[in-house]
């Protein structure tokens, strides 16, 4: 593959991976958010679907992210680019596993409204813990991963001046504030959805868009992609 090619598909991808994330979670209100979800989820089961689509779509574009990345990165620190695409992995499906639990979640409300007297207390106990197992993949995935797979290939970048060096100082800040966020909602000290998360989360979402822009229209660093390549060999 083409540096050009691999520029452009990191890119995209970014953007991509980005925008389902934010759609996906939307989609997903009327049975996280509602009181009745119970009574109210299946009503809404089509837009829930739509909502694990998306987060599906989130999980190809992050894999495909690390696995781009990884022959330019490994280029500078093979050890480092291994560690980048296995904790991206682990992410991947970190993820996924909180969209069997919203999905179970529907499937758990579709069975509540079709049974003729169902045990109100069992479904709701059930319901908790499904969506204790999304929270805490949200948490665990999009935050603590995150911010582990954000640090390392923004340190390549920054040694290796693939990129204008602000790009990666930024995205080594947001790393450690999306880092220190999960920690935070870890602790019960923040909650997920909160003035103080979207603070914290704000820099590693303005570093993604900035490299995924800066990659589609300029690209990587020509002189420091040879500088790499004749390391390499």
């Amino acid at each position: 593959m083409t540096a050009k090619k691999s520029e452009l598909i990191i890119g995209v991808l970014f953007i991509l991976a980005a925008g389902t994330a934010i759609i996906g979670l939307t989609l997903y209100n009327p049975i996280l958010k509602d009181s009745n979800y119970l009574i109210n989820g299946p009503e809404h089961a089509n837009q829930v679907i739509l909502g694990a689509l998306m987060e599906l779509i989130l999980v190809v574009s992050a894999v495909g992210t690390s696995t781009t990345m990884f022959p330019i990165l490994r280029k500078y620190n093979e050890t480092i680019a291994l560690w980048h695409i296995c904790f991206r992995f682990l992410e991947a499906i970190i993820i996924t596993v909180g969209i069997i639990s919203v999905l179970s979640l529907l499937t758990l409300c579709q069975e509540f409204t079709t049974t003729a007297s169902p045990n109100i207390a069992s479904f709701e106990a059930s319901g908790i813990v499904l969506k204790a197992i999304h929270d805490w993949t949200f948490l665990l995935g999009p935050n603590f991963m995150l911010g582990i797979n954000t640090i390392m290939y923004s340190y390549i970048f920054y040694k290796s001046k693939l990129v204008p060096r602000f790009i990666p100082i930024l995205g080594m800040i947001g790393s450690a504030l999306i880092f220190l966020a999960a920690l935070l909602e870890m602790f019960g000290i923040i909650t997920q959805i909160s003035i103080w998360g979207a603070i914290l989360s704000l820099p590693i979402f303005a570093n993604e868009m900035i490299l995924a822009v800066w990659l589609i229209v300029k690209g990587f660093n020509a002189s420091a992609l040879t500088s790499l390549s004749e390391i390499k060999k």
